[in-house]
């Protein structure tokens, strides 16, 4: 490879960090501004751990100056310096994952810390419909178990996913900027300090602090698929994907259980504080995440960025003069490239269709905990509904992934959405008779509990695919934020209306946008399936005969 990028003089550095110190201070300080808050909330067990009223403590108020201190301190170890300048030097280097490559170990150990990363990022906003009931129940809120309360308590879910949506396009853009690996450490210190939220006392708090667990979630998503499409060998790099992506049904798996066991003694704090040893494995396992090659290029660490490249089977070249042209002028255009010619046709496609996920993720599956107790169930029986329900689905994830490798990308969406969304309406027709019919309904919602984890890891996973490099993580940051956009949509409708959607009119809601999101895919989707990144850039792009196809 010609040699266009500069050396910085650090080519030999195995070090993952800008400045190891500061992270690792603020890493410190945040996990021990953390523990700071436990006493408030251990102190408060013979009150069944209800925290509405008190006044928060000094040791409390200590942890939250160190936590603001701790997250400074890690941003600034990981940002690296002149990122202006890293995107335009990389705007002309080219890395290649080898189509032939074969899985090895470092791929089945990043795959591993990847579906690691999304389940515990998927348990956030999935938490919620467990925490509303409970929630509720303490601070007095307007529930189907409290009619007459006054405020909603659709406004905790609703600062989650109004978070969720900001984080997924922030963290998009810091994945471009500041790279992949820094990016999914950054989040990973913020579900550490965000577990907080269980100790909140203050309702006003709980919402604020529950918006800025929603900005850590929110990225996590398009980062570890950002990653995972430029480090897996074309032929495998559609089903893994799909694959890791589905085991947002095992975080609800895993979510329900952890509700039905721990809820019932703990109260529903305990489901934002188990934040805190989530959050630190994932920063443990930092050494199974790789960097970007093609950013430690830009950034003149060759040796780093070639010891990549050789445990994950990738080679570099330099792009052509033309098309590294129009690569410059789709990273200066920013977010404004996503919505312009030539990207505006899978854009809109893949917004639909994360509205669609969103209005039934946060509009069906949020509320189903609440709907089952308005149906007669109790908490702890409705949690084992919905657990055996999401159990029951797994197996449809593999089907998903073995679809997305075999049929291609837009033959499995336009199937997988569609089939959801013909379930939806299943609902639509039985409404509140399902209360009496326990088998008939485990059975109905083993498709949108599955079907909706399905979803997303597919519209993440082509998000991925489809956009070029320079944009990808601002693609797939795009495609995560509106899988939550649709949620702040029919949130905000639930806040207004001060009540609770029935299981049928959710059901109904999330339906008609995946039927049209699917005939969207059918007419403007590009397929995918087993081509190299760089290949599905140049025909999205228009540059399919500039250059060498490498």
């Amino acid at each position: 490879m010609s040699t266009t990028v500069a050396e910085d003089g650090r080519q030999g550095r195995s070090g993952a960090f800008e400045h190891p110190l500061a992270f690792w201070a603020g890493a410190l300080a945040c996990t021990a501004g953390v523990l700071l808050h436990l006493p408030m909330y251990f102190g408060a067990k013979d009150m069944g751990y209800h925290l509405r009223g008190m006044r928060p403590d000094a040791p409390m108020i200590a942890g939250m100056a160190l936590i603001g201190v701790g997250l400074a301190a890690v941003l600034y170890g990981l940002v690296p310096r002149h990122t202006g300048s890293i995107v335009r030097s990389s705007a002309r280097i080219r890395v290649r994952t080898l189509d032939d490559a074969p899985i090895n170990a470092q791929h089945v150990a990043l795959l591993l810390v990847m579906a690691l990363a999304v389940t515990i990022d998927v348990m956030k906003p999935t938490a919620l419909a467990f925490v509303a009931p409970g929630f509720a129940k303490e601070y007095g809120l307007k529930s189907p178990g409290n009619p007459h309360g006054h405020i909603p308590v659709s406004w905790l879910p609703l600062t989650g996913i109004t978070g969720t949506v900001i984080g997924s396009w922030l963290w998009g853009w810091l994945g471009d900027r500041i790279g992949r690996r820094a990016s999914i450490l950054m989040a990973g210190m913020m579900f550490v300090s965000t577990s907080i939220c269980g100790a909140m006392p203050g309702f006003k708090w709980n919402l604020l602090m529950c918006f800025l667990m929603g900005i850590g979630a929110g990225g996590m998503l398009p980062i570890t698929f950002t990653l995972m499409a430029e480090t897996i060998p074309a032929r495998h790099r559609g089903w893994l994907m799909v694959l890791i992506g589905g085991d947002i049904a095992g975080a609800y798996v895993i979510t329900s259980w952890l509700s039905a066991r721990l809820t019932p003694t703990y109260s529903w704090r305990i489901l934002w504080l188990i934040g805190l040893p989530t959050g630190l494995l994932l920063i443990a396992l930092n050494h199974w995440i790789p960097e970007s090659p093609r950013y430690l290029l830009a950034r003149g660490r060759r040796r780093e960025a070639e010891a990549v490249m050789k445990r994950y089977g990738a080679t570099a070249e330099e792009v052509p003069e033309e098309e590294a042209e129009v690569g410059q002028a789709v990273e200066r255009s920013g977010w404004l490239a996503l919505v312009r010619r030539p990207l505006a046709g899978p854009t809109v496609a893949i917004t639909v269709l994360g509205i669609g996920v969103g209005l039934m993720t946060y509009g069906f599956q949020l509320w189903v905990p609440t709907n089952l107790q308005h149906l007669g169930y109790s908490a702890v029986g409705g949690d084992y509904v919905i657990r055996n329900a999401a159990v029951l689905g797994l197996p449809l994830t593999v089907v998903c992934a073995w679809m997305y490798g075999v049929w291609g990308s837009r033959k499995t969406i336009v199937t997988v959405t569609a089939v959801t969304a013909v379930t939806l309406f299943g609902f639509v027709i039985a409404g509140n008779s399902l209360a009496h019919h326990r088998t008939l309904l485990s059975l109905l919602l083993v498709v949108p509990l599955s079907g909706v984890s399905s979803v997303v890891a597919v519209v993440a996973g082509y998000a991925a695919e489809i956009y070029p490099t320079l944009v990808r993580s601002r693609g797939t940051g795009l495609a995560a934020g509106m899988t939550k956009a649709g949620g702040v949509l029919i949130l905000a409708l639930t806040v207004a209306a001060a009540s609770v959607p029935s299981i049928a009119t959710t059901a109904v809601l999330g339906a008609v946008p995946l039927l049209l999101a699917a005939l969207l895919f059918l007419w403007i989707g590009p397929e995918t399936k087993a081509r190299r990144l760089e290949d599905i850039g140049r025909e999205v792009m228009g540059t399919a005969g500039t250059g060498r196809s490498g």
